[in-house]
């Protein structure tokens, strides 16, 4: 993959984060707070814990932070896995924001 493909790929992801946000907020009552600076999206929820995503343009990788763990995720020319086998980005963000949030929460592509 070139750079140009991943970040291409990489804005793709960032703004499907932000508009899942959108929906969520919209929906439930979740009040997620986002803040993208540039190639990070932090999402802070009320009980002021936060997960950030970031791109790692040299790697060709996402990287997720959340309350339990750092997680990088590559692009496998389908969707976005966590390089150590641990699933795709948005499963696991639905899943990290649901924890932290205290109810569910559906990030998609």
């Amino acid at each position: 993959m070139t750079d140009s493909e991943f970040m291409d790929r990489a804005e793709q992801l960032l703004k499907a984060i932000e508009a899942s946000c959108d929906c969520i907020n919209d929906e439930t009552s979740a009040d997620i707070d986002n803040q993208r600076t540039g190639g990070m999206i932090t999402l802070a929820f009320a009980n002021r814990s936060q997960i950030v995503i970031n791109l790692q343009k040299p790697l060709h990788e996402i990287w997720l932070a959340a309350r339990c763990g750092g997680f990088h995720y590559q692009f496998d020319g389908a969707q976005w896995q966590d390089t150590k086998g641990q699933g795709e980005f948005f499963a696991s963000l639905s899943r990290y924001a649901s924890e932290q949030a205290g109810q569910p929460l559906k990030f998609a592509p």
